[in-house]
């Protein structure tokens, strides 16, 4: 239902030496909502996520997930128990097609070890997921297409579709407008707004005019920390960010 905590960062902490990339940061995302981290370069929000997913440990702080500590737990469990992310770059597999990028990732989340007389690209689980998350990000038309031809837009939407396929409760999308032309955007937009119902997303973008048309909840950062966190009405008419990120204009 909508309004579930599905991922929680307390005051997460990230030093390397004697940078803090992130600082006592804290963050809770609901099933239902866009919570988008917005902040310049540096700000330390790739470096949030990164915690979140698991790429690194938090230096202090803990990660919970589904109300269970996964502070320690690697990238891969991470993923098994619902979480899922997308990258700045692009990480499909370009000599593949649509259907087998899909396929490949539904076949990490759902293993069958045992059939192992059964040729993986013929398990009807996988190619039914990859189908349907192909379907749900608007690629049904493009499934036999190898991956590296098709457009920016479409090369982001795949990676979606991918996060899709592993059937996460949590997204984590790094970006996922960068480059993208109006056209493209207001697709990807649409697609965000539809999967919101089933999923809690966080959301790190530049492109103010899409953040504060997707967002419900925006957190702001500066120099790894957060200055405001609330409703983007509340954050446009922040003083705080307006000096530091808006422009106080």
């Amino acid at each position: 239902m909508s309004g579930d905590i599905l991922l929680r960062g307390k005051n997460l902490t990230r030093r390397w030496g004697g940078l803090v990339a992130v600082n006592d940061v804290s963050i809770a995302l609901e099933r239902g909502a866009v919570h988008a981290v917005i902040g310049t370069n540096g700000a330390g929000k790739s470096t949030l996520i990164n915690l979140l997913s698991g790429e690194f440990p938090p230096s202090s702080g803990q990660v919970e997930l589904l109300g269970q500590d996964i502070s320690h737990w690697p990238q891969a469990r991470r993923a098994r128990a619902g979480l899922g992310r997308s990258y700045q770059r692009n990480t499909i597999y370009p000599s593949f097609t649509v259907l087998e990028n899909c396929r490949l990732s539904a076949q990490a989340r759902f293993q069958q070890a045992w059939a192992f007389w059964r040729q993986a690209d013929k398990d009807p689980v996988t190619v039914d997921m990859a189908r349907e998350v192909a379907l749900r990000v608007g690629l049904e038309d493009a499934l036999e297409r190898q991956a590296g031809f098709l457009s920016h837009g479409q090369k982001r939407q795949l990676e979606i579709a991918m996060c899709l396929a592993t059937a996460p409760q949590v997204l984590l999308l790094d970006e996922p407008l960068a480059g993208m032309g109006a056209e493209e955007t207001e697709r990807m937009l649409a697609l965000l707004h539809a999967l919101k119902k089933d999923h809690a997303i966080l959301l790190v973008e530049h492109d103010m005019d899409a953040v504060f048309r997707i967002a419900d909840r925006i957190t702001v950062m500066v120099n790894g920390h957060v200055i405001a966190s609330g409703t983007p009405d509340d954050v446009r008419t922040n003083a705080d960010v307006r000096s530091a990120y808006l422009g106080d204009h």
